[in-house]
């Protein structure tokens, strides 16, 4: 009986619930707008690329785009395109307006930039929006005020042909919205890769890019990939591309220009590749890419690259990502071995490298220039430094655990003095050998100890960095020829905000207009033969530890972490050199082991080795 009066108090809630919710109704013309501007309209850089896509199916030759705080409080699009009557421009504020489609059969192969009709009046519906346009050869144009999706003014106005789209005080109706938006420095950053995109994917087009009144970049049309390359990327990556020359397979085309391996970079945000016209991303296209450089890469690093793809427009399917970022392929598999073919077949020479008169191989492990061996060559004989003097500590392992992984304030470095006294005191091996050009094996007081010389230096430069900073500042030397990087705005971003830590750590860094920085010098302790590369990975690990926090400056430790990991890369296998690195590392706080917590020191004891010789 009470499961039966629960049952009616449960089918009564129902029925009160039903009653109280609202009837389904048609969304308010504004309010579908501002829905659709949460798929279309991301950030600024959104606005910008849903815009210049219009200009360029307009037929644009010169498109200029200027924007202020990142775009959150001015987007201004200028082209010279063909313009619009009166009427169109009105046409165009509605939903799902549009010139570029007019059947379902034109969906299945989609040959303009823009087609969805949502972009301007979800910009509008979010904005101030001011549109001024005129035809060509017209007598008269039109300017169009909107405000936050309403239409406020419809007047005369006297111009050149082409369109103005003004847009002021993005997301001023939506609060949550710009509250999520990122430092004005990154938002520019996004717009400034965004628009680099389009103007590489159209050559042909002169791009002008203002920011806060200054000029970023104005590059001309021209009928030469590489020199568009060169415009936006600097000219030290324009003397260093490698042509892809024009390929054709199963009706499609592929050119373009990649970069030798030495540029391979993390991630693959250096991979630009444009499918009729339209920048895509597309997981198999950067993995036939990387496949195309066989062994010259080092794991994990991905080439830098520039691919233009054309092919009959209803092989692809653009219309799967509210951006139109990604697409989906017919014949996914013959594009993949379309741009393998091209990028494999000039590159295929790339691994092996001749510098001096003598062939070298870059270790694909390690990334190390190595020279070719002769087949059954002798191998280095043991070197015999020191003799022992004091027993090994009982257990290495027990004072790795026994300590922090990283101590939080390490004291200076020790004086000469001091030097000498931990020379007498820290245990002694004597070095046997190297193994794989990787570890030393040497012999202690109760067994074999491995040394890996790439993770001391890691732990002595870690050390180094951080004491020097925390006291005096860390000892830099001046370059001879200061190095000019050009970086993608995005990377300019986060170096800027991480200008300060570089200081810190000895390495002087300035802008040097638009996209590049100039390096004038780096610590002491380091001893690079190739700073550029340096500083290259540098970048590159911080833009990855950082992952999505953009603009934001990381704590020193972590900062000082990547470049003790990254000045290691150049630690080599010296036999004759391992007990100064053993003496330069038992000055550390925690010598055996690296500001991770990975080994610098193993230790297999006799007993050990006698079990595995032993049933």
């Amino acid at each position: 009986m009470d499961f039966f009066v629960g049952g009616v108090d449960l089918v009564v809630e129902n029925i009160l619930a039903c009653a109280e919710m609202p009837k389904i109704e048609i969304l308010p013309d504004v309010l579908a707008s501002q829905v659709a501007a949460g798929e279309v309209v991301e950030r600024p850089a959104s606005v910008v690329k849903e815009m210049v896509e219009n200009s360029i199916d307009a037929g644009a030759k010169h498109i200029e785009v200027e924007i202020q705080k990142g775009g959150a409080t001015l987007i201004k699009i200028t082209d010279d395109g063909c313009g619009m009557t009166k009427e169109d421009a009105l046409m165009s504020l509605e939903r799902h307006a549009t010139s570029k489609l007019k059947n379902s059969q034109q969906l299945a192969a989609i040959t303009t930039m823009g087609f969805r009709g949502e972009a301007v009046p979800s910009v509008a519906s979010v904005s101030k929006m001011r549109i001024a346009t005129q035809e060509t050869n017209a007598v008269e144009g039109s300017e169009i005020i909107i405000d936050g999706g309403v239409v406020k003014d419809v007047r005369v106005t006297g111009m050149q042909s082409g369109t103005v789209f003004e847009i002021k005080n993005l997301f001023f109706n939506m609060p949550a919205r710009r509250k999520f938006m990122r430092t004005e420095s990154t938002e520019s950053a996004h717009v400034e890769h965004q628009l680099k995109l389009h103007a590489l994917a159209y050559p042909e087009v002169r791009f002008t890019f203002r920011k806060d009144g200054r000029v970023v970049f104005d590059v001309p049309a021209t009928s030469d990939r590489r020199t568009r390359i060169a415009g936006l990327s600097g000219n030290d990556i324009g003397r260093s591309l490698i042509e892809v020359p024009h390929t054709e397979q199963s009706s499609m085309e592929v050119l373009g220009y990649v970069l030798p391996a030495e540029f391979a970079r993390k991630g693959r945000r250096q991979q630009f590749v444009f499918l009729n016209g339209r920048p895509v991303e597309d997981a198999a296209i950067s993995r036939a890419i990387k496949d195309g450089f066989k062994g010259a890469l080092v794991e994990g690093m991905n080439p830098t690259a520039w691919l233009w793809i054309s092919m009959d427009p209803a092989l692809v399917d653009v219309n799967v990502h509210p951006a139109k970022k990604e697409v989906r392929f017919h014949k996914p598999y013959d594009v993949r071995n379309l741009v393998l073919t091209a990028v494999e077949n000039r590159v295929v020479d790339i691994p092996t490298q001749v510098a001096r008169g003598e062939a070298k191989i870059i270790s694909r492990k390690s990334g190390e220039v190595v020279p070719v061996r002769k087949p059954f060559s002798e191998p280095a004989s043991a070197v015999e430094i020191a003799p022992e003097k004091t027993a090994v500590a009982q257990s290495l392992a027990a004072e790795v655990q026994a300590k922090p992984v990283r101590a939080e304030f390490p004291q200076p470095i020790a004086q000469q003095e001091e030097l000498e006294e931990i020379k007498e005191e820290r245990p002694r091996f004597k070095i046997l050998a190297q193994l794989h050009r990787t570890y030393v094996l040497m012999e202690g007081d109760d067994g074999l100890v491995l040394l890996e010389p790439k993770a001391a230096r890691e732990r002595i430069v870690y050390e180094q960095v951080i004491a020097a900073a925390d006291s005096d500042g860390v000892q830099s030397q001046g370059l001879l020829v200061p190095e000019v990087l050009d970086l993608d705005s995005r990377d300019l971003d986060v170096v800027m905000a991480n200008v300060e830590n570089f200081s810190e750590a000895g390495i002087s860094i300035e802008p040097f207009g638009g996209g590049s920085i100039q390096v004038s010098s780096l610590p002491a302790v380091l001893k690079l033969e190739n700073p550029r590369e340096f500083i290259t990975k540098v970048i590159d690990e911080l833009i990855e530890t950082q992952g999505s926090r953009r603009g934001k400056q990381i704590a020193f430790e972590v900062f000082a972490e990547n470049v003790a990991g990254r000045a290691a890369r150049y630690q080599r296998v010296d036999l004759s050199q391992v007990n100064h690195l053993l003496d330069e590392m038992f000055l550390c706080d925690l010598p055996y082991c690296t500001p991770d917590g990975r080994p610098t020191l193993i230790q297999i004891s006799m007993k050990e080795l006698e079990k595995k010789f032993t049933s």
